[in-house]
């Protein structure tokens, strides 16, 4: 019996057709989303499933994001949490955020959301002095793939053992199999896939959902 399945158009359209729909306002943003230059930064409707039953099964409260871009996995972390949960939100960008927050003002998350619009690791030093190590549940990592195992090891020291960091676009659009590449992203995308399947700090899969996935829980 084979031990994997191409997802073909087909598969995936069949996946789609049994997720659980969305809810308006997701659909709307999503949608608003789809229309930008830079739409591939989304994550997709499945991914977004996925992510929102693993956060709930874990009941999590502390919650960071690496890369917000209008908001969508943001706003699917905020309905995944438990009353009185907070996540800190990392960008840069005021227009893609400015989508963002009106997306969750519809979806009354927005005091659940800490929106820190600086350099993703200054903001991590900073949470990290200010709460101490092993203070979160989840990170969430889908910024500037350079930057990647920086973001990795804050990420570490700000999580709590049993917490789990996921990182996206992991597959790279299948890139990370060209070992001759001279891509910076994708060079630093092989590299810490790698890392991380001999940290044994962690215990990881990577899993091809989206661009892939790489789900990292802290032991």
């Amino acid at each position: 019996m084979s031990r994997w399945i191409q997802v073909d158009q087909a598969i995936h359209d069949y996946i789609e057709q049994h997720l659980e729909p969305e809810q308006p306002v997701l659909k709307a943003l999503f949608d608003e989303t789809a229309t930008l230059k830079d739409a591939q930064m989304q994550i997709s409707h499945e991914q977004a499933r996925f992510m929102s039953v693993v956060l709930r099964s874990m009941q999590v409260r502390h919650c960071i994001e690496i890369g917000v871009y209008t908001g969508y996995s943001t706003l699917i972390t905020a309905q995944a949490m438990l009353p009185g949960g907070r996540i800190v939100a990392c960008d840069l960008s005021e227009e893609w955020t400015a989508i963002a927050q009106r997306y969750w003002q519809q979806a009354e998350v927005e005091d659940r959301i800490d929106l820190r619009l600086a350099p993703a690791s200054d903001t991590l030093a900073a949470l990290l002095l200010a709460d101490g190590a092993g203070q979160y549940d989840f990170v969430f990592i889908d910024a500037d793939k350079s930057a990647y195992d920086h973001y990795y090891e804050q990420s570490l020291k700000l999580l709590r053992p049993g917490g789990l960091i996921m990182l996206d676009n992991c597959l790279w659009y299948g890139k990370v199999l060209d070992d001759q590449s001279h891509d910076e992203d994708t060079r630093a995308l092989q590299l810490l896939n790698r890392k991380i399947a001999n940290d044994r700090r962690v215990s990881a899969s990577l899993v091809p959902i989206g661009d892939g996935i790489h789900m990292v829980y802290k032991l």
